[in-house]
This record gives C-alpha cells, structure tokens and sequence, in this order.
C-alpha cells in the first residue's frame, strides 16, 4: 500500500487528449500570430553568391558545385549524364555528358556570379549565373544543351525555339526530354 504524504497534494494525470488539445491550441495561436517561415533556420530566398573559378565543379548539365554549396540553374532543363540521344546521323551518344561539357565551356576557368532565387525540392539553391558577361542558364538553352523548363525564366521560352529551328545541341537528332527520360 503507497502512504500519501500529507503536505502533497495528489497528482491527477494529464490525458493525453487534454495535452494534445492544448499543444494544437497553442501551435496555431503561434501561427497565427505570424511567425517567419524560415524559423527553423532556411536560408533567404534570394542571395548573391560568387565562386572562383578554382572552386567550380560542374555536376551536370545544369548544377554546379560552388565551393561547398550546391546549385542548379533556374529555369532550365538539361539531359541526365547517361542519358542517351542521337546525333543528326542516328548515332548514340549520351546527351547528359555533352550538357555538361558545355557548360564547363561556357564557364571556362572563369568567376562565377549568381542570383539565387529559392530553393528546389531537394534543398538546392536555384540561381541564374553568369560568368564572364555570358548568362549561363539562356546561353545552354540558346546552345540547344537545355529546355526552358517552366514558367521561372519566361525569357528562355524564345530562345529554345530559335535553338530548335537552328538545329542547335539536342535539337540536331533526337531525344527524350530530361523529365520524361528521369520518370
């Protein structure tokens, strides 16, 4: 048998419907009240970031690794390495590879400038970059090395057409669109 302190009163116990109830009360007073939606320490949705060239490494088709951080391109769409297409004569040859390389072109050993824009769904940066006066991301798109993807940079949609009928890139044999191709 449990004695009872007589100086203590008795401890009814909390259920746990009173204790979520009051938790759920006192999470919506706390949105309601407007807290900012980086509390748990997101990044700002637009930010200037700058490499040297020495710190660049190329990833794919449209994502760079700027020293430790990790971005891809706004608006644009580039084959997967390993991704197969054809070139004008019906041969093979892997697309992603060939985006890639151009992009390393377009940057060139050169400094890299970027305007970031919010972040993907992976947690990414999402900029638009240039390096040495050249945008990165129209300049792929304008190459024929990348679709226009979206509705984020309206201004790619031309220059994906011009690269189309020019026969530029990807457009000079077949292939899948990169979102197609990754499905």
């Amino acid at each position: 048998m449990r004695q009872r302190r007589i100086f203590r009163s008795a401890r009814r116990p909390v259920s746990r419907a009173v204790l979520g109830g009051t938790l759920a009360v006192i999470g919506a007073l706390l949105v309601a009240l407007g807290l900012p939606s980086d509390l748990m320490g997101s990044a700002p949705r637009t930010a200037d970031w700058r490499a040297q060239a020495s710190e660049i490494r190329i990833v794919d088709g449209d994502t760079l690794r700027l020293g430790e951080r990790t971005l891809r391109l706004l608006g644009v769409d580039a084959p997967e390495r390993g991704q197969s297409c054809t070139d004008a004569h019906g041969r093979l040859y892997d697309c992603g590879t060939a985006a890639a390389a151009e992009l390393a072109r377009l940057v060139s050993d050169r400094a890299v400038d970027c305007r970031i824009h919010g972040r993907d769904r992976y947690g990414r940066a999402l900029g638009v970059c240039q390096a040495g006066g050249a945008e990165l991301n129209a300049s792929l798109v304008n190459n024929g090395w990348a679709l226009a993807a979206g509705d984020a940079l309206p201004a790619l949609v031309p220059l994906e057409g011009a690269a189309r009928l020019a026969q530029r890139g990807l457009w000079a044999g077949g292939f899948e669109p990169p979102a197609h191709w990754r499905r």
